[in-house]
């Protein structure tokens, strides 16, 4: 079997007890990242050549990609291809772009309160590379970035064993206007984004999805720089399917986010025992075609559970005690359970609505949180990229009525100062 097995039929609430916990990700290899962040932090571009030579066996000569190159490969690829990228680019800045409007201002006893949003001034985008190339992800770290009016964005991607930065993800990054794009990746890109090189300005919030030493690189320069989104790792999935559900689709929809990888998740949930036999059996089937094979297999070992409860109700609920990157309801009426998810990066409800579509073209963020930290965070957002600041003007006489209450507790605090700012005002 490539699923481990949990049976929670019978058991009460609630199943955190009874579900695997997540590994503290990135702790293996939190010293290595520390010492890739320092030594970039100190060595500047000479460590990411170093870096880039050692990780991704490409001795470079220069670290950006010149705007000739881009050109070029924006000619080579297929018109399908860009015109592709484009829909996709103006669904999502759309979505984005209808996401809120700023408050309109308060104004109370002659106090009045603005609300004021500023995007960053520069914004560094992580597309990961290696298995695969990623040029959705490209569009989808600008997207909500320009949305929130941030003047310079910047693109690492890992560059090819040639050197080179695919034509696919060049393309997006002209379609985005990417104003630098670095064949930097991994753990060292991070370290860049967020100390700057000789070459390489720090930015003001890195964004994007990656591996676990990005993920850990993120976590150790938290602080120095904003980190958008909690942990946005490893690709994870939970699948929930019922006897109505087609084995083949449900077997696929695991497999998609499998296929990123090692470390991910992908958690089969249903309270058909002979469902979970049918999925298992048409899983097993794809993974032996697939050219993937070894990485799923390596992802279903150590990330693979099927899960069978009780009901529908207690499916929710392992999900989410899970808190999945992906959610899919697979299965008649998914709209109507919606309110009992609580937690999960995004829902894919109904047998049509894979999460792929959802990675390309639907319009909502494919950078989504993992490893349960969609327990307290959302998709990538245009509000990533803006500080919001409270203007606060008093009129005199506002001063005048309200600032007793000021000194009252100023002077409870023990704060002289902060009362006789009002006293002196009076």
């Amino acid at each position: 079997m490539l699923l481990t097995r949990i049976d929670l039929r019978g058991q009460s609430r609630p199943f955190d007890r009874l579900l695997p916990a997540p590994d503290d990700a990135g702790a293996d290899v939190r010293a290595d990242v520390a010492a890739i962040i320092d030594e970039v932090r100190q060595d500047g571009d000479a460590a990411l050549f170093a870096f880039t030579k050692r990780f991704d066996g490409v001795e470079l000569s220069s670290l950006r990609v010149p705007t000739e190159e881009i050109d070029a490969a924006t000619q080579r690829v297929t018109p399908e291809l860009r015109a592709a990228l484009e829909a996709a680019w103006v669904r999502i800045c759309a979505y984005h772009a209808a996401e809120g409007t700023p408050p309109a201002d308060l104004v109370s006893e002659g106090v009045t309160v603005r609300h004021l949003i500023r995007p960053v001034e520069r914004a560094g985008c992580y597309a990961p590379g290696g298995r695969a190339r990623y040029p959705s992800t490209v569009l989808m770290c600008a997207a909500p970035a320009r949305v929130a009016g941030v003047a310079e964005v910047v693109l690492f991607v890992p560059p090819a064993p040639d050197g080179r930065v695919d034509d696919a993800t060049l393309t997006a990054a002209r379609i985005a206007g990417i104003d630098e794009v670095y064949r930097v990746g991994g753990a060292q890109a991070i370290a860049a984004m967020a100390y700057g090189t000789e070459t390489i300005a720090p930015v003001d919030v890195v964004v994007g999805p990656g591996n676990l030493y990005v993920a850990e690189a993120k976590r150790q320069v938290a602080g120095s720089v904003g980190i958008a989104s909690a942990f946005a790792g490893p690709s994870e999935v939970v699948v929930i399917a019922d006897d109505s559900t087609p084995a083949e689709l449900a077997a696929i929809d695991l497999m998609v986010q499998a296929e990123h990888g090692p470390d991910g998740l992908s958690w089969l949930i249903t309270w058909s025992p002979a469902k979970a036999d049918e999925v298992e059996a048409a899983l097993e089937a794809l993974v032996v075609r697939s050219p993937r094979r070894g990485d799923l297999e390596s992802t279903f070992a150590h990330g693979g559970y099927c899960c069978v409860v009780d009901d529908s109700a207690d499916a929710l609920e392992v999900a989410n005690v899970v808190a999945p990157e992906h959610l899919e309801l697979l299965f008649d009426g998914a709209e109507s359970h919606l309110d009992a998810v609580r937690r999960a990066g995004a829902v894919f409800c109904g047998v049509a609505s894979p999460a792929s579509f959802g990675d390309y073209v639907a319009g909502p963020n494919h950078v989504l949180p993992t490893n349960r930290s969609a327990r307290f965070s959302s998709a990538l957002r245009a509000d990533d990229f803006r500080r919001h600041i409270h203007a606060v003007t008093v009129t005199p006489e506002a001063l005048d009525a309200l600032g007793h209450h000021v000194i009252a507790l100023a002077e409870a605090e023990g704060l002289v100062a902060h009362a006789d700012s009002i006293r002196l005002r009076r």
